[in-house]
């Protein structure tokens, strides 16, 4: 009897059993779940009790006990006969089961993978309401007969493009966050906190879809005192959200200023390319800090439009395609716009020309999550034909019962579709468990969302898998003839022989070209973080100058050098690691008037080259003596042989209009990532806009010189904290996509490779299966288990040996490929390929080994029973 209590049990359980039940079962069934739960919910606990339940349900959940339904149905009553079939051949062959099983579901768990970056990768920068109308402006730079395309546009283009073309509704400006690295300080108060920030225009958030929590986006940056601040910014500043009104101290550099915050806005999405903490309005930046260069010469923002509906782009592009050539006569810039949103994945130009982005990672991946899914198949293929002869006596008493083949082929597809939608399930929670690492992997926030979309693309997936895996198969098998099936004999064509071949060679074949790339990207990110650069970036820190230091450098440095374990110390704009601000504007004696040479330049205080040990092929360094330096000039190898000068040392150059003296040339380092050439350099004195300090410290008290420097950093910056970087952590950082691809290529080639196995696995147990009396006859007849051995093992070897002939030449050129991207890269050597090809032989040797010992090893008494 049931307890006085309202404890009942699980309502959705007993409603699945009723519906699944035979009608003769369910009354003693319901009755005894029901007595066993009340019992358990008085003696243990009512979640034990409904655990139990659920789990009791479940046991019943079995062919034996599945309800007639009164439909007669001949399509409902064949699918139920197929759904037990299946059942009891999983059953009864578990072995081929479970390797089926885990081929197909560690196949969909990676395409899932792939499937949800891909997807998160096409989304970017989608999400703007305006995104059909949402462009950003690209130059063009005409310098020597080549074109360098870049955003940095005139800090007044975005102006006068509202103003003139009838195409733009809306312009607005814009500056880099990595312009100013992490040099923004706020304060609420006492405390400084660090935080990446821009300069925007008015219309920004009319433009751009990020949503505000607080605020009007048509007003909160009109006034130049006013800034707009994310969430979690708000809660660090204030430790509240409610700060409407209340003032925020900001400090660059030497600039400082204070605002009210006029809007909040939620915090922005991993969807965003733009990631931000806050926004000040662009008045500030065009009118204080880059006051003298706002000029059609100068490129110092960003310009985004909104076009207007029905605007053709392309006609557009002719038309603005002089528009700066027509406000500066000696430019030689032209304009274009492309869309926002494709930017992220369609990023990269060569001679003004789109070539590419991150869209090759994107289809990379596409390919490799449909050859994992092939390979899984085709492993699922070999598998299910070499176990064909276990089900000769099933298919042939079928058929001469009268069973066709198309109800036969429908059976065998039958339990392909099972099995995938099985290893559907299994994939799914392979991919829940390991999604937090593949985020971590990535630098992503994907999650497993049930969402129509999803749930629509994996039943394609799923579907189709169980198709293409179960057609050959379902063939195979329904073909058979019945007399020769009585007889157990499987005489297999020829063609079918070599498509049961052909496929083994396609699953190596591609898992040699994985392997090939795999050592490929790695051996070329070893040569990009081993390579020597030009200069020494071990033991050094990279700091931001801020507070009491940008007004005191010479101070700040000289006590800094004194801390027990610093070697040398100094300061430049440059980060060093990438590409920064450039000027063309350099003349020197007998200089072409139409010859455009882009430095690349940055700001330096004097000990910066001894600092990161870059050598000088001529002259000397700066000195310490300030006002006489500002007229020198430094440049680099590439620069000296750009310009044509002989003796450059003593000549006098004109860069922005005033006189300068080559003091020094240094020898070519590389100041940005491997992708790019060395380029024309310079280095010019300076005491104002220097954003960097770098420090070289001792590398035997690494971590007792960081404490030092901690401790002095806080006493000279009182309400700052140090924040420090490794340089030669910064350095690698410039390569955390290749690394990404890298390790994301190990881990997906590592699980074709075993799928690739399974399926030359699945080809040898057919070959010793088919081969099983002759085996048994050379034994008989003397042969030794080496010789049976290497008799089965040599059509294998012949097989591997061809892929790696298909393999090969296929993976250099997609080799050479990718490695184009690098102005400086690895050659290709032979051992690399000579690796993949012995590994792969190996792989197959051992994988067939198993079943080729197992048949040699077979007494011959046994494989010759039947005769």
């Amino acid at each position: 009897m049931p307890p006085k209590h309202k404890t009942t049990p699980p309502k959705l359980a007993c409603r699945l059993l009723l519906w699944f039940l035979k009608e003769e079962l369910a009354e003693e069934v319901l009755g005894d779940l029901d007595e066993k739960f009340y019992h358990t919910a008085a003696q243990r606990s009512v979640l034990q009790a409904k655990v139990n339940y659920w789990y009791q349900v479940l046991q019943y959940l079995r062919p034996f006990a599945m309800k007639k339904h009164r439909s007669n149905s001949k399509l409902f009553i064949m699918v139920q006969h197929n759904f037990k079939l299946s059942y009891r051949t999983f059953i009864r062959y578990k072995s081929s089961f479970l390797i089926n099983l885990a081929g197909l579901s560690s196949g969909l768990a990676c395409t899932l993978l792939i499937f949800l970056w891909i997807a998160d990768e096409l989304a970017m920068d989608k999400f703007h309401e305006k995104d059909e109308q949402l462009y950003q402006v690209y130059l063009n730079h005409e310098e020597n007969g080549s074109i360098r395309t870049a955003p940095p546009t005139p800090g007044i283009l975005a102006e006068a493009l509202a103003n003139e073309v009838p195409e733009v509704v809306t312009a607005v400006e814009d500056t880099d966050m990595d312009w100013f690295g992490n040099n923004f300080a706020l304060s609420a108060g006492k405390e400084k906190i660090k935080a990446r920030g821009k300069f925007s225009g008015k219309d920004y958030l009319n433009l751009f879809s990020f949503k505000l929590r607080s605020g009007d986006p048509e007003q909160v940056l009109d006034d130049k005192s006013s800034i707009v601040i994310t969430e979690s910014l708000a809660l660090k500043l204030f430790g509240s959200l409610d700060v409407i009104g209340k003032s925020v101290d900001w400090h660059l550099l030497h600039f400082k200023g204070q605002a009210k915050v006029s809007g909040i806005l939620y915090d922005l999405s991993g969807n965003s390319s733009e990631q931000f903490d806050f926004i000040l309005p662009f008045t500030i930046f065009k009118d204080d800090l880059d006051s003298d260069g706002m000029h059609w010469g100068n490129f110092n923002s960003y310009t985004y439009a909104e076009l207007a509906n029905g605007a053709d782009v392309k006609q557009l592009n002719k038309k603005l395609a002089n528009f700066i050539k027509q406000k500066d006569e000696g430019s030689n810039v032209t304009v274009f716009m492309t869309k926002f949103s494709d930017i992220y994945l369609h990023g990269n130009y060569e001679a003004g020309v789109q070539t590419g982005g991150r869209i090759i990672y994107v289809t990379l991946f596409s390919i490799i999550g449909i050859f994992i899914l092939l390979i899984a198949c085709i492993n699922f293929m070999n598998l299910t034909t070499a176990r064909a002869s276990r089900r000769l006596k099933e298919i042939g008493v079928k058929k001469t019962l009268g069973a066709r083949r198309g109800g036969l082929f429908s059976q065998f597809m039958g339990e392909a579709i099972i099995m995938s939608v099985t290893a559907l399930i299994i994939a799914l929670v392979l991919v829940y468990m390991v999604i937090p690492q593949f985020n971590e992997l990535t630098g992503k926030s994907i999650s497993l969302q049930l969402t129509w979309k999803l749930v629509g693309i994996t039943s394609g997936i799923t579907l189709i898998t169980g198709i293409l895996a179960g057609s050959y198969p379902a063939i195979y098998l329904s073909g058979f003839r019945p007399i020769n099936i009585l007889k157990g004999k499987l005489n297999a064509s020829f063609g079918e022989v070599w498509i049961r071949k052909g496929l083994v060679v396609f699953q190596f074949a591609l898992s040699i070209i994985m392997i090939v790339s795999v050592l490929v990207v790695y051996q070329q990110i070893n040569f990009a973080q081993t390579k020597n650069l030009g200069y020494d970036r071990t033991n050094v820190l990279k700091v931001p100058i801020e507070g009491k230091a940008v007004e005191n450098i010479p101070v700040f440095l000289n006590e800094l050098k004194q801390v027990p374990g610093v070697i040398e110390a100094s300061c430049t704009s440059h980060s060093i690691v990438s590409s920064g601000s450039f000027t063309t504007g350099v003349s020197w004696p007998g200089k072409d008037p139409d010859q455009i040479i882009r430095f690349e330049q940055a700001r330096v205080y004097h000990g910066f080259l001894e600092t990161l040990g870059i050598q000088l092929a001529m002259g000397r360094s700066f000195s310490d003596h300030v006002d006489s330096e500002k007229s020198k000039i430094i440049f680099n190898e590439t620069a000296i042989e750009a310009m044509g000068l002989e003796n450059p040392i003593g000549t006098t150059v004109i860069m922005w209009g005033e006189e300068k003296e080559i003091i020094g040339v240094v020898k070519d380092f590389h100041y940005s990532s491997l992708h790019s050439m060395v380029e024309p350099m310079l280095f010019h004195f300076d005491t104002e806009f220097l954003q960097n300090v770098f420090i070289k410290i001792d590398s035997k008290q690494i971590g007792e010189t960081i404490s030092a420097i901690e401790s002095f950093y806080n006493k000279f910056n009182s309400g700052y904290t140090l924040e420090y970087e490794f340089l030669d952590q910064n350095y690698q950082a410039q390569y955390i996509a290749e690394q990404r691809i890298s390790t994301l290529s190990r881990f997906f080639a590592g699980v074709a490779i075993i799928i690739s196995c399974l399926g030359l696995f699945g080809l040898a147990a057919f070959t010793a299966e088919r081969r099983q009396k002759e085996i048994g006859v050379r034994k008989v007849l003397g042969a030794s288990s080496f010789r049976i051995i290497a008799l089965l093992s040599n059509d294998f070897t012949k097989m591997v040996l061809a892929s790696i002939v298909i393999a090969l030449p296929v993976s250099y050129m997609l080799a050479e490929n990718w490695l184009s991207n690098f102005a400086y890269h690895i050659q290709l050597k032979w051992w690399l390929f000579g690796l993949a090809a012995v590994s792969s032989l190996i792989i197959a040797w051992l994988t067939v080994g198993i079943q080729t010992i197992k048949a040699a090893l077979t007494n011959p008494v046994e494989c010759l029973k039947d005769e």
